[in-house]
Formats: structure tokens, C-alpha cells, sequence
């Protein structure tokens, strides 16, 4: 970074993941925002900043992980800080964005929880946002603001890619019919043939796998998804392709959510190898993998998106070597 980039710059940590902040202002060689956060005796919040903002280019970078709505407000009330303390343009840097699965009224009565939450990010003062691996693409149309989608593939690319030739003859599963594009992908990448599971969804945590529409006997499986909730849909793909055969079973996520006993669930599940990344730190809630968990970190590209944005360069321009965002 130059010393205008230093002077101009500023990149402030939230509370949810302080570490990736950290790596990622060390990809950029520039110096971490400095601001406190504090707690009133009855719970409030208070963001205090501790260096001049006003005409510069900032980003608060906060994963609206669990806790989900504490979280959520303290992003909001940063936004609303550096807004008053008169930042140039102000960027939401959402790692993993939370109730992206809230996006559509499936039934009567219930709530579009994405949108509302667009509206109150762009409400709080935000002049962009910058998020990863949305649950459902379409979520960018929620916000009234410029919105850079990244994905974090090229990242669990490059690290399958490294361990292809150990892999041998492998086969790409989609655990759902809606992950079909994204498993192509990767399978394309990879030289890999595509197989898909048919998923029907009895709750939020309890999911039935029908049938298998492709050969996985006697071959390593590779499973990719955007996210790990409860675990339901992958340990049971997991089950099922070791019934019809499977020697080694790898999964892949961006976002590690990993609520409730899904890390119990994985442990026991026969998953060989369990790849995340840390737009969700992984803390003490994934011990239970051991050797067999392997944490890939997003630093790097989403350093790379600040400094094209703030050098009004294309963010997209990232991804056109034929790995890209779902759609």
C-alpha cells in the first residue's frame, strides 16, 4: 500500500472476527482501524473510533454470524459511527451474511428477514456492501446499493487442486438439486464427473435423501456447499454415498455455521476430510474434527476487493478464470 492508500484507507475490525480483520489488513500492509467497543451495564452498545475518519475510505468488516442479532446491531451502529463521524464512503464488509435463508415468503405469514436487513445496512449509513458466497444470489437486488459478491472457490480450489493427484479417481457430489451448478463447476475444474443426490427438506433440521443419480462405487467423493448448518443434508450424503460404494468422502464449505450439535453430527458422520473457511471463526466449535478439519482463510481475496474498490478498479475482474459466484 502507498502512503495515500495508508492516509485514505481505513479498515476497522467488528467484534465477530477480529482475526480475519487482522489478516487481512496484513495482506494489504496497512495498519488495523483503531476503535473500542463497549458495553453499558444494561447491554447497549457503544463503538467509539479512535482516529480521525472524516473524507476517507472506510470498512467495518463483521460476519453477522452467531450471535446473529448482536452482531447484526453492532454493524449497524459502526455503520451509523463512521457515517457521523463524516467517512467518505463507507463499505459493510459482510463475510458471512446472516438470514440470507430468509429471502422469499415460502408461506403465509413469515417475513423477507434479507430484505429487511438490506434496508437497515443501507438505512445505517452504508455506501456499499461487500459480502461472500451468499446463500442466495439474489440477495443483491435487496440492497438500494452497489453490492460485490465474492466467493471464496478459488481459495477451496487451489487447495483441492494441490491434492488432486492423491485423490485419484474421484466424483463430484451435489447434495441437492439447488447446488447443481455450483458442483459442476468445481467438477470442471477438478476433471471430475458429476453426480447428484435428490433432497427433500421435512424441517430446518431434518432432511430425507431420496436416490443418487450417478456412479460413486469404489471412488473418493467431493462434496461443495456454501454453507454447514445443522449438518443434516451433508452427513446424510455422506452416509449415503459410503452405502452405494464411496471410498473417501471430503466436504467443503465456505461458511462453517455449524449450529446446535451439527459439529457433534459431523464428527460421527464417515467424512474423511472437512474443508472450511473463516469468514466464520471456527474457535473451539469444530475440535471434535481433529486432523480431519482443515480451515482455509478468505484474507487475501477479500483484501484484493477492498483495494480494487478503493482504487474504483473491477472487483469482478477476480473471477474470470472460469471459477465465479453462484447465480
Amino acid at each position: 500500500m502507498s502512503a495515500s492508500d495508508r492516509e485514505h484507507l481505513k479498515i476497522f475490525p467488528g467484534s465477530s472476527n477480529p482475526a480475519l480483520t487482522e489478516a487481512m489488513c496484513e495482506h494489504l500492509d496497512l495498519p488495523i482501524g483503531q476503535s473500542s467497543l463497549d458495553r453499558f451495564p444494561d447491554g447497549e452498545l457503544l463503538v467509539r473510533l479512535h482516529e480521525d475518519v472524516r473524507g476517507r475510505d472506510c470498512y467495518v468488516v463483521q460476519s453477522t454470524c452467531e450471535p446473529v442479532n448482536s452482531n447484526l446491531v453492532e454493524l449497524l451502529i459502526f455503520l451509523d459511527c463512521l457515517r457521523r463521524a463524516s467517512a467518505r464512503r463507507i463499505t459493510a464488509v459482510i463475510p458471512y451474511f446472516g438470514y440470507a435463508r430468509q429471502d422469499r415468503k415460502d408461506e403465509g405469514r413469515v417475513p423477507i428477514t434479507a430484505k429487511l436487513v438490506a434496508n437497515l445496512i443501507a438505512e445505517a449509513g452504508a455506501d456499499r456492501v461487500l459480502c461472500m458466497d451468499l446463500h442466495a444470489a439474489q440477495i443483491q437486488g435487496f440492497f438500494d446499493l452497489p453490492v460485490d459478491h465474492l466467493t471464496a472457490a478459488p481459495v477451496v480450489l487451489k487447495h483441492f487442486e494441490s491434492i488432486r493427484e492423491s485423490l485419484g479417481d474421484c466424483v463430484v457430489v451435489s447434495p441437492d438439486v439447488g447446488n447443481v451448478k455450483v458442483a459442476n463447476m468445481y467438477a470442471n475444474a477438478l476433471g471430475c464427473e458429476l453426480a447428484i443426490i435428490d433432497k427433500r427438506r421435512r424441517s430446518g433440521a431434518e432432511v430425507v435423501l431420496k436416490s443418487l443419480i450417478g456412479e460413486v462405487a469404489g471412488r473418493n467423493v467431493l462434496m461443495f456447499d456454501d454453507m454447514i448448518a445443522t449438518g443434516g443434508t451433508v452427513c446424510e450424503a455422506a452416509k449415503l454415498v459410503r452405502e452405494r460404494g464411496a471410498k473417501e468422502v471430503h466436504i467443503a464449505c465456505t461458511h462453517a455455521v455449524m449450529a446446535g450439535l451439527a459439529p457433534q453430527r459431523l464428527a460421527e458422520a464417515p467424512i474423511d476430510h472437512a474443508v472450511v473457511t473463516d469468514t466464520i471463526p471456527p474457535g473451539d466449535r469444530l475440535a471434535a474434527l481433529g486432523e480431519r478439519l482443515e480451515v482455509l482463510s478468505v484474507a487475501g481475496l477479500l483484501g484484493e476487493a477492498i483495494h480494487r474498490i478503493h482504487h474504483d478498479q473491477s472487483v469482478s475482474a477476480m473471477f474470470r478464470t472460469g471459477v465465479g459466484t453462484k447465480r
